[in-house]
């Protein structure tokens, strides 16, 4: 293993070492190889070493004193719901609808986010900022989004009231 590993590092290596030549041609050209011609007169070119560039990635800036107190205090400039209308009543003939969660940044490495209707929550905190809703009864709503910390302490909170319309299974108007 080690003798196929030292032939291919040699290989590999052998390019970087060739030499480059400069002749004149028949026709007055001026020609760069690194195989010379046999019977012609060669000169050897002596390149410079090559240019490198160490890539350093910067470090970012440490955050403000009242930033990170902020960041503490409410990591999100805006959290709010998606997916329900905010004066008419949701139309949902089955009770089953989505529901977004609408973040600003987005959600932070760590936390989570947990839907509630009505204080019941819906799911399993976790990361994913939709979730549909089924078979939700007829009538007025509270839905409630946490974003959780890891330690499942709510960091914020937005809720919204709304009203579900669903059609009634005794209403004249069904066949």
């Amino acid at each position: 293993m080690r003798t196929a590993l030292f032939g291919l590092l040699l290989i590999l290596s052998v390019p970087a070492l060739a030499q480059i030549y400069k002749y004149t041609d028949d026709k007055g050209n001026t020609v760069y190889t690194n195989q010379p011609p046999d019977g012609v007169a060669v000169d050897t070119v002596d390149l410079p070493p090559a240019n490198t560039v160490n890539i350093r990635t910067p470090e970012p800036p440490p955050p403000l004193a009242s930033d990170q107190e902020d960041q503490r205090q409410q990591p999100y400039r805006s959290l709010s719901l998606g997916g329900i209308p905010d004066e008419e009543a949701l139309r949902a003939n089955n009770g089953t609808f989505v529901v977004t969660a609408q973040l600003d940044p987005m959600l932070q490495r760590g936390h989570r986010i947990r839907f509630l209707l009505d204080g019941i929550p819906q799911a399993a905190p976790g990361t994913a900022t939709a979730l549909q809703l089924n078979n939700v009864d007829r009538g007025t709503h509270v839905l409630s989004v946490e974003v959780l910390a890891d330690n499942d302490q709510v960091i914020q909170r937005a809720e919204q009231q709304f009203t579900v319309q669903r059609v009634h299974t005794s209403s004249p108007g069904r066949p």
